[in-house]
C-alpha cells in the first residue's frame, strides 16, 4: 500500500575538490547550480525539476555518499512515518527547517544497509529552469553538457538488503518490482514509490553504507551516445557503456565525477504498475542483466564502490 513518498528528492554526495566536482557537475552533466550555504555545500539541480535542488555537494576527504532524501506528499504523512520508522526500530533524528537551504525539516532515519535517508514534505520551488509554466517551450536555451533532465535514482550496496527492502515496502510503501534471486536468496533489489523502473536499488555488500552509482535520466538513446563522445571530449573517466540493461532495459552509460563517485545517464526503460509482479533474473544470468549486449560481468562494475 502506498505510504505518501512521491519521489527522490535530494542526494548529498562527497567529493575530494569542491570545484572539480561542480565543473563536472555543472559542465559534463550539465546540472544548474542554485546556491551555496554557510558550510561550503553546493546545490544543484537538472532542468526540468520543480524543486530548488536534487543534488547537494560536500568536500570531504573522503567520497561516498551523506544521505538520500524522498520527498512525501505532506507534513501529516512525514510525521506519520516517523512514528511507524520509530516503530520499526529505526534511529530517528529531527533536522530542522532550512539547515538545507529552501528544505522545510526533514526525518532522517538509518537502515540495516548502514544507509542514511531522509523524509521531507517542504522545498522552495523554483520551477522548470528557463522554461514557464505558462505556454512553455519545449525545452530553455543555454544547457550544457549532457543536459540532463532528473535526478533519477541511486543503487546503493551494503548488508542486510533484506531488512531494509523489508523497510521501504512495509513502512515506506514502496512495490518491488524487479530483483536477482541466487537460489531462494534476494541478492539485489529494484524498488519504485512510482512508476518508474527504480526510484532505489540494493545489492548484498559486507561493507555498509556504500554508494555504487547515481543515476540522471537523459531524453533519448541518442542522448546517450552525445553523453558518451562528451565524455571523451572531456577526458571524463569512463567505466562501461554505451550499452542496454536487461533489467529495467534502460539504455546506459557509466562515467566516475573527479572523486571517483560513480555516475549514470540512461534513457528508456520499463515502467511499472503497482498490480505487477515483480520480474526476476537467475544470479547464474547476472552478467545479461546487467550488461544486455556483452552478457559478460565487468568486475569493476561491481567492485568499485564509494
Amino acid at each position: 500500500m502506498k505510504k505518501g513518498v512521491l519521489r527522490p528528492g535530494h542526494m548529498q554526495i562527497r567529493v575530494l575538490d569542491l570545484d572539480e566536482a561542480v565543473k563536472h557537475y555543472t559542465e559534463v552533466l550539465g546540472l544548474i547550480e542554485m546556491d551555496r550555504d554557510p558550510q561550503g555545500r553546493v546545490y544543484l539541480k537538472a532542468w526540468t525539476e520543480v524543486d530548488k535542488f536534487s543534488l547537494v555537494l560536500r568536500e570531504a576527504d573522503v567520497p561516498g555518499l551523506d544521505f538520500v532524501g524522498y520527498k512525501c506528499l505532506n507534513e501529516s504523512t512525514v510525521d506519520t512515518l516517523r512514528q511507524q520508522l520509530i516503530e520499526y526500530g529505526c534511529t530517528v533524528e529531527d533536522i530542522h527547517e532550512n539547515e538545507l537551504n529552501g528544505c522545510g525539516r526533514r526525518v532522517r532515519f538509518d537502515s540495516p544497509t548502514g544507509h542514511v535517508f531522509e523524509l521531507f514534505a517542504s522545498k522552495e520551488q523554483t520551477g522548470r529552469w528557463g522554461v514557464s509554466n505558462h505556454n512553455p517551450e519545449a525545452w530553455p536555451r543555454g544547457l550544457r553538457g549532457m543536459k540532463a533532465q532528473r535526478l533519477d535514482h541511486c543503487l546503493l550496496y551494503g548488508p542486510n538488503i533484506a531488512g531494509t527492502v523489508d523497510l521501504f515496502r512495509e513502512v515506506l510503501g514502496f512495490d518491488l518490482v524487479e530483483q536477482v534471486l541466487d537460489g531462494d536468496t534476494r541478492v539485489a533489489a529494484f524498488l519504485t514509490s512510482s512508476m518508474k523502473a527504480h526510484d532505489v536499488a540494493f545489492i548484498e555488500c559486507p561493507e555498509p553504507g556504500k554508494l555504487h552509482h547515481i543515476s540522471f535520466l537523459l531524453e533519448s538513446w541518442d542522448e546517450v551516445l552525445r553523453a558518451a563522445d562528451l565524455i571523451s571530449m572531456t577526458d571524463t573517466s569512463i567505466d562501461i557503456g554505451p550499452t542496454r540493461h536487461g533489467i529495467t532495459h534502460g539504455k546506459t552509460i557509466y562515467f566516475f565525477d573527479p572523486s571517483g563517485n560513480r555516475n549514470e545517464v540512461f534513457a528508456g526503460g520499463n515502467y511499472f504498475y503497482s498490480d505487477h509482479e515483480p520480474i526476476t533474473w537467475d544470479a547464474e544470468q547476472l552478467g545479461k542483466a546487467i550488461f544486455y549486449h556483452d552478457r559478460v560481468l565487468n568486475d569493476a562494475f561491481l567492485s568499485v564502490l564509494t
